[in-house]
């Protein structure tokens, strides 16, 4: 690799449906890379352990408190052990065109949603989409984690305010750590590589 992977233009956005209650917040940043190294990355084997990474980093960041549990058809976000569900999420959907790759995961529910927003149709997601060259001829992807339509359980209970002091707050902390992390191009593997044989995906 000719040049390091840089991360820039780091950026917030969080907004309510004053409605509804959903909360949205995406966090995003510019990714620039060598040319080469874009070319390798970008399949869909490449997208199905971008997302495994995010994953990774979430139990790493958390001192393995955190992990992520998997069945065929959901994850599951867990403190500490299966009881415990903070978040679980239906099996990830992929799409991945010439320019711009998704993978998401529908929220099924977990302790962190509020009864009223189960079955809502809130969603996690991580975008990525390729950017013209840089002047010098490198590579360059803009990338967006996104929760959306998401109805904390947090807020239901103790109020907006102190939702968006403790678990808002450390949500966007955590996930601009993850997009930093990623110059790094430290992608993990996935535990099946599905996509790679044409399947659905293991992230």
């Amino acid at each position: 690799m000719s040049r390091p992977a840089t991360i820039s233009n780091l950026q917030d956005r969080t907004s309510e449906d004053a409605e509804t209650g959903a909360m949205r917040s995406v966090q995003a940043a510019d990714l620039e890379l060598p040319e080469e190294a874009l070319r390798e990355l970008w399949s869909p084997v490449h997208l199905e352990r971008l997302a495994r990474t995010y994953w990774r980093f979430l139990s790493r960041v958390t001192l393995g408190l955190i992990r992520v549990l998997y069945t065929p058809g959901e994850r599951y976000v867990v403190l500490l052990g299966r009881p415990l569900k903070l978040l679980t999420f239906a099996a990830p959907e992929y799409e991945l065109e010439a320019d711009h790759g998704i993978v998401r995961w529908r929220i099924a529910g977990g302790l962190l949603v509020a009864r009223s927003g189960r079955g809502a149709g809130g969603h996690l997601q991580i975008e990525v989409r390729r950017l013209p060259a840089t002047s010098a001829g490198g590579g360059r992807l803009h990338i967006e984690v996104e929760v959306a339509n998401f109805h904390p359980a947090i807020a239901s209970g103790l109020g907006r305010r102190v939702y968006n002091a403790t678990q808002a707050r450390i949500h966007v902390l955590v996930t601009h750590r993850f997009l930093r992390s990623l110059a790094r191009l430290d992608l993990d593997e996935s535990r099946v590589g599905l996509l790679a044989d044409g399947g659905g995906g293991d992230a």
